[in-house]
């Protein structure tokens, strides 16, 4: 196991930063991810920061963006992931800026650097992509809060969902938080052997967050998605594609809309950001759904209970006819997903070989991952459909 130090004294001034926390409080209420990259603000010299991130929120808001830019907002969800950092640090920089204006050399919180939106995205970008997730707090009712963490030279580990080493915590003697003790070499390694890199388990994280936190892709990543708008037009057109009839996506009957509800697929304040990929292939709110729109019965629906109707697993709970054009409508939804990119998988082979900037080639894999996934979901898919009907002639 290799020990951590602890308490080490990053800044002879830690006293005076603790008084301003009661001071200056605003800054503190923010998630504990912004605590940490206050932090880094005021103990460290601000850097330039990295190009990526800065790229992304200058030409957020101009109206030429660079090409490797454009092949990255072609996907919704990495779209509002960069919108809502860019306009969170935009929005922020004002508030900052308001709140210590009033402020002599003396007293000002972070050493009279200036706070804008590129120093707080320079400290974001050290903490997303270095700071680990781990146990904070104990709870009162028993459960540890989940807490980003920087953790010196454990962070330069690379990632892998086969790691070789975990981190190890314990509960402090005197103190309810969980402190890094170390971490263990799962196998016999020894720390440090070039052959053999000490490997960690970053997350069971999505490319989306690879991509933008630590700046690489995965291939063929098991825990990838791909978010889609829940939306009555659009399934229905989906499964006008797909040969199903009578559906009631955009009317859906009272007993319908009140599964839906249970949902939260429909109501006041929705959640319609539904996914495909994952360990789940179909989000489980997405399918039950589907089962529940594409079944005229209300009897057939209402004896199963929603984590039944929301699993894939289970061998068609509402029939084989609605499973298969439940199916069939996601296939659909895939297909108009793929028509949503400007390029084929082949033109974005073809356009690696020709030879990319580093920066381009990484958004193109990144486009080739979530296509790729999409044609797996399809796959998949299918394959249900085709052992679905084999079970209706054997059954004859």
């Amino acid at each position: 196991m290799l020990e951590i130090l602890h308490d080490f004294p990053i800044c002879p001034d830690l006293e005076k930063k603790n008084q301003l926390e009661g001071t200056f409080e605003f800054l503190y209420r923010k998630p504990s991810t912004m605590n940490l990259a206050f932090d880094c603000m005021y103990f460290l010299e601000p850097c330039p920061w990295s190009s990526n991130l800065s790229l992304m929120l200058i030409t957020h808001y101009s109206n030429s963006l660079p090409e490797e830019i454009k092949f990255l907002f072609i996907h919704l969800k990495i779209t509002y992931i960069v919108n809502k950092r860019c306009r969170f640090l935009l929005d922020f920089e004002k508030e900052v800026k308001n709140g210590i204006s009033d402020f002599n050399m003396k007293d000002h919180p972070f050493g009279g650097q200036d706070i804008n939106a590129s120093s707080l995205g320079w400290a974001m970008s050290a903490v997303s992509s270095r700071a680990f997730r781990l146990y904070g707090k104990k709870s009162l009712a028993g459960a540890y809060s989940d807490v980003p963490m920087m953790l010196p030279l454990i962070d330069m580990c690379n990632h892998s969902f086969d790691p070789n080493a975990r981190i190890v915590q314990e509960q402090g003697e005197e103190q309810p938080e969980m402190l890094v003790k170390g971490f263990d070499l799962v196998s016999n390694l020894v720390f440090g052997d070039q052959s053999f890199p000490t490997l960690l388990n970053y997350g069971c994280l999505s490319n989306d967050l690879f991509l933008l936190d630590y700046g690489f892709v995965i291939p063929s990543n098991r825990y990838d998605t791909i978010e889609l708008k829940y939306d009555g037009a659009l399934l229905d057109a989906a499964s006008l594609a797909a040969g199903v009839s009578s559906p009631n996506f955009s009317s859906p009957a009272p007993w319908q809309q009140e599964i839906l509800s249970q949902l939260n697929l429909y109501g006041g304040t929705p959640d319609l950001k539904v996914t495909l990929g994952g360990p789940d292939l179909v989000e489980g709110r997405l399918l039950a759904a589907l089962r529940v729109l594409l079944e005229s019965e209300s009897e057939s629906v209402q004896k199963h209970d929603l984590s039944t109707l929301k699993s894939i697993s289970a061998e068609a709970p509402c029939g084989i006819a609605t499973e298969v054009a439940a199916f069939r409508t996601i296939i659909a939804l895939c297909v108009i997903a793929l028509e949503h990119f400007p390029t084929k998988i082949m033109e974005d082979e073809s356009m690696l070989k020709k030879g990319v900037p580093d920066t381009t080639k990484l958004a193109i894999t990144f486009r080739i991952q979530k296509k790729s996934l999409i044609v797996d979901v399809m796959r998949d898919l299918l394959r249900r459909i085709k052992s679905l009907k084999e079970t209706v002639s054997a059954k004859g």
